[in-house]
């Protein structure tokens, strides 16, 4: 099924192998784990274009909301009439009810070339030889349900932490301006603990880290100059 995807996953392969073996003198205990953890920061930081990109369209969505709230009761029994008025509103403020979200998008495919990379026992029809390394003795190719230990309940804390960290953070941000759904939105970080349960050590790795990275680059983001309007969502 995600066949398309071997050739960009074989040639992130290559680099993580080469980036351990260059480390594995310093790191020969956990030099895969600590590479898997750089190589996702590195390839966030490539990211870190689209998502600021994607950052100043939430806000740009965020300032059209209260506007668009008022053309909704304006015209709540006139669709047509709604669909011109929000067309006229997205036309004079130079935005879109969309903005962002093409940035967004466009970060997908390196996301799941490092989910396979790191998740799936073959690449390319080879075994995947990161799985075959060890953290502290637990395989980078365990589940859960077939080694839990220390390093597993290690890894669940962390992702505990961010996960409620990205909570109370999403609660912060939505509070006077709640959204529907807005109590499943605060549910969804501890998502990645029932993710982790199910995936590779290997695959919890990254987790941790792509989701660490995110809490702390969208705050970053957010105190920028031009950046610092709250949105809901």
């Amino acid at each position: 099924m995600f066949e398309f995807l071997d050739v960009p996953v074989s040639g992130a392969l290559f680099l993580v192998d080469r980036f351990a073996g260059f480390i594995d003198p310093v790191t020969a205990p956990i030099s895969v784990a600590a590479t898997i953890v750089v190589f996702t920061a590195a390839v966030r930081l490539l990211l870190l274009p689209l998502s600021r990109a994607a950052v100043r369209g939430e806000k740009a969505r965020a300032k059209l909301l209260p506007e668009l709230k008022k053309l909704q009761e304006k015209h709540k029994n006139d669709p047509e009439k709604l669909r011109a008025a929000a067309a006229d509103l997205q036309r004079e403020s130079g935005t879109s009810f969309f903005a962002g979200c093409l940035p967004s998008l466009a970060q997908i495919p390196f996301f799941m070339v490092m989910y396979r990379l790191f998740a799936f026992p073959t690449v390319g029809g080879a075994p995947n030889p990161l799985l075959d390394d060890t953290l502290f003795g637990t395989p980078l190719g365990a589940h859960f349900g077939s080694a839990a230990g220390p390093v597993f309940f290690g890894l669940f804390a962390l992702l505990a932490v961010v996960a409620w960290v990205s909570s109370r953070w999403q609660a912060k941000l939505m509070a006077g301006n709640p959204a529907p759904g807005g109590a499943l939105l605060r549910l969804l970080p501890f998502g990645t603990l029932l993710v982790a349960a199910f995936v590779p050590l290997a695959a919890g790795l990254y987790l941790l880290t792509t989701t660490t990275w995110t809490l702390v680059e969208r705050a970053v983001l957010r105190r920028e100059p031009g950046l610092t309007t709250p949105v809901a969502g």
